[in-house]
């Protein structure tokens, strides 16, 4: 039999043995294993079975410590991959041929179950639950041709899916195309900015460092930004539909203008010192203020969509932007990951929620101080925050708008009824719904 231990190390085993048999009360076994090995009282005396008697012990019990660590290691290393799995399923690359269907808007959570739910948040109740995706779900947002209300998810399975709540919610399209995770998805409005309504493209923002725009109708993508030098996390678009804010894991935002034959980055934005998680523009409504604070002696008028926004991050402020990318202001107050920023109907404030488990107001009449804390919103992190579509009057059923209408924009618009009523969602798996 070959032997792969060297010349001193199988000597080394020899003497390991003897000295073990030895110290067992073996010495015939001891002697025999001796004379095979022909080692002469010379070689191994007294001090020499002394000094290796407890050797082969020592050996044998680091060999099963190290086989238990092994074993760990590969443990931990085959729950990391699951987690990687499920976060970017490489080998996924096409989507499913099968999905189920269900509800009827109300309010609609997102979740790491795979799952969409339907809750009727005046009376608390689950409606419906929507199955289809195969991987995390991680936004949604109602919208679609006017009419044609449509539910767009998004998910880490690395697709977009559109269900139909006029249907039981049944999936009618499933959008594949991005690399990675698809972390933000919205429905891109159309129309003047003092009236806009929701448009027949939607907007995506992935893991794969592009943002795609898509045609609902057919479901082809009909053009891919890139310029994102890592994760974008957060997209969102601007009232009238010709503009997009986008921010990610290069820390930077991006003003996009998608109205123009070849979109580009029209200014990119640098400021923020860690990842960012989320970006708004801010309503027209807001403008009175933010001139006063960007020095501006009058305000820009309302039809001009892009003037001001705002972005969070996991730095723990808030950015406010102008369209040039100069930074205004930058508040502070939280104590972890801004998740989430929400623009009041009327302007004035800004609503932000945080891994801090708390939900800030900032008042721009007030060079943008934080007026109101509300503490331990949830048990865990805050990752997600809605304002409640207003109410619009003076426009019929049959002509309503799939993406409910933005509140604080009046010019030449229908009256919209602003509803005071904010809705969380938190890794504690519950969605609270805050009223005035």
């Amino acid at each position: 039999m070959a032997l792969s231990l060297s010349n001193k190390q199988a000597e080394e085993l020899h003497k390991s043995i003897i000295a073990y048999l030895a110290a067992n009360n073996l010495p015939n076994a001891a002697a025999a294993v001796r004379a095979d090995l022909n080692l002469p009282e010379d070689v191994f005396d007294a001090a020499t079975a002394k000094k290796y008697e407890n050797l082969l012990e020592r050996k044998w019990t680091s060999i099963v410590r190290l086989q238990k660590k092994v074993m760990d290691l590969e443990a931990r290393n085959t729950a990391l991959q699951s987690e990687v799995d499920n976060a970017t399923p490489s080998h996924y690359r096409s989507a499913p041929t099968q999905h189920h269907g269900c509800p009827k808007p109300r309010r609609n959570g997102r979740s790491d179950d795979c799952t969409i739910k339907i809750w009727d948040f005046e009376l608390g109740e689950l409606e419906r639950t929507i199955k289809g995706h195969t991987r995390a779900v991680l936004d949604v947002d109602f919208g679609g041709p006017r009419g044609a209300t449509l539910l767009a998810s998004c998910s880490s399975d690395l697709t977009i899916k559109l269900w139909d709540p006029a249907n039981e919610y049944k999936n009618i399209r499933t959008l594949p195309g991005h690399d990675h995770s698809v972390s933000a998805i919205r429905f891109i409005p159309s129309g003047v900015a003092g009236a806009p309504t929701s448009g027949s493209q939607l907007v995506s923002a992935s893991r794969d460092k592009t943002l795609k725009i898509w045609d609902v109708a057919t479901g082809y993508c009909l053009r891919t930004l890139r310029g994102h030098g890592e994760w974008v996390r957060n997209v969102s678009p601007s009232i009238d539909g010709r503009f997009l804010i986008s921010t990610g894991d290069d820390m930077t935002a991006r003003l996009w203008d998608i109205s123009a034959t070849e979109p580009e980055a029209k200014v990119v934005m640098f400021g923020h010192e860690h990842f960012n998680e989320c970006c708004a523009f801010a309503p027209p409504s807001s403008y009175q203020y933010l001139s006063q604070v960007a020095g501006l002696k009058r305000p820009p008028p309302p039809t001009s969509t892009a003037e001001f926004m705002a972005t969070g991050s996991r730095d723990k402020t808030i950015r406010i932007w102008d369209s040039r990318g100069v930074c205004l202001l930058t508040l502070r107050g939280h104590d972890n990951w801004v998740r989430a920023l929400e623009f009041h109907p009327s302007g004035r404030y800004l609503l932000s929620a945080s891994d801090d488990k708390t939900v800030r107001c900032w008042d721009f009449s007030q060079d943008g101080k934080c007026v109101k804390v509300v503490e331990d919103v949830h048990e865990r992190f805050v990752t997600c925050l809605r304002w409640a579509p207003g109410i619009v009057n003076n426009e019929d059923n049959s002509g309503a708008a799939g993406t409910p209408q933005r509140n604080g924009v009046k010019p030449g618009g229908p009256e919209v009824k602003i509803r005071c009523i904010i809705a969380t969602g938190g890794v504690d798996k519950k969605l609270r719904i805050f009223a005035n």
